[in-house]
């Protein structure tokens, strides 16, 4: 049941799409896009933006994972040492 929701809506969606599609090829601006007219010196400057883009973004991630991974090695030390505890382990 989950699996026809699923491809229905998928159905529904790519239709969307494909009657939306030619719509967008006959429009009267002359291939120009939203940002205007593109030249040599829009383009260089976007690819220096991509160019920055990607060594920030494994910056960004490579700290999230250090963090995670020092709070996860924290928490496995902590239970090492409540587990070495006698007071933790129960009984009498």
């Amino acid at each position: 049941m989950r699996r026809l929701r699923f491809m229905t809506v998928l159905l529904v969606f790519s239709v969307t799409l494909l009657s939306i599609a030619p719509a967008a090829f006959a429009r009267a601006d002359g291939g120009e896009g939203w940002y205007g007219e593109t030249d040599d010196k829009v383009i260089t400057n976007t690819m220096f933006i991509v160019i920055a883009f990607f060594p920030t973004l494994i910056l960004v991630l490579s700290l999230v994972q250090w963090r995670l991974d020092k709070r996860k090695h924290a928490k496995m030390d902590a239970y090492q040492r409540r587990a070495a505890n006698a007071d933790w382990r129960g009984g009498w």
